[in-house]
Order: C-alpha cells, then structure tokens, then sequence
C-alpha cells in the first residue's frame, strides 16, 4: 500500500534536471541543453514541456512592478522509459523571442542614446530575469517532475 501512494504521490520516481550554461547570447534566439530524467523506479514519460520565462521588474518599494512573460516553448509528446539507475537524456532546441520596450529600442538605436537609456532604466529600477522551467508528464503519477533554472541573456 505504501509503495502504491509513493508511486502515485512521484516519491522516489522520475526526476529532473535541465542542464544548460548559465549565460547564453540573445542574438541567437534558440536555448540548446539538455533534459537529464533519473529514477529509482521504472516509469513512462509521456510528454514533456520546455519554456522560457522572463520576469519583468520596474519599479521601487511600494510602486515596485513585477510581470511574467512566456518567451518561448516547446513540446515533446515522444513516449519514453526511464529505467532505474540508467539516466536518460533528451537534447532541446528552445527558440525564442525577446520583447523589447521603448526604452530598450532607444538603447539598442545607437552609442549616444544608449547611455540614456541605461540611466532610464536604472532611475526606474527596471530589470529582468531569465528562467527556464521543464515539467515532464509520467504515466499513473499525481505530482509530475518539475525544474527550473535560472539563467542570463547576454
């Protein structure tokens, strides 16, 4: 009974880890890494979910703004296994595209208002953050295997 609800529950099934660099450039518009699945318990993957996240800051103390936008994502349906003690890998391609903002068309224009523009948006504390998070669909489990990273555009 009790290993029925640890299998249910996702106790000591699939895990995942994202492997990818800490920096990459924002010219390229593609995320390439890896998905490192490991389990203690032979179990089916159904789908797998890949998305880039920004979180946008602007803003301090009390007027501080926080929004979250979807920058790309990408979807495996591909059925798999994941044996225990025998990881699996699975390479990504995760392209996406950066939203600018007036205030950034401004800095990337040319060298004397990019000057401004980086005085503009440290005045108004404006900032962002870059995730990426993978959620993985295994069969007969309640709680799917999640993970995320943070990283930097460059």
């Amino acid at each position: 009974m009790l290993g029925k609800v640890k299998k249910w529950l996702g106790i000591e099934g699939v895990k995942l880890e994202i492997l990818v660099p800490e920096e990459m450039e924002r010219k390229m518009g593609k995320i390439r890494g890896k998905l490192r699945f490991q389990s203690m318990n032979a179990q089916v993957v159904n789908r797998v979910k890949i998305v880039l996240i920004e979180k946008y800051i602007r803003g301090k103390g009390k007027e501080k703004l926080i929004d979250e936008y979807e920058l790309g994502s990408v979807e495996n349906n591909q059925t798999f296994e994941v044996l225990p003690d025998n990881p699996v890998e699975m390479d990504f391609n995760l392209p996406f595209v950066i939203y600018k903002s007036d205030v950034d068309e401004l800095e990337d224009r040319n060298i004397f208002t990019r000057g401004f523009a980086k005085a503009a948006k440290l005045l108004r504390g404006v900032k962002s953050e870059y995730r990426i998070e993978a959620e993985a669909k295994v069969k007969g489990v309640a709680l799917n295997p999640f993970d995320k990273k943070e990283i930097r555009l460059k």
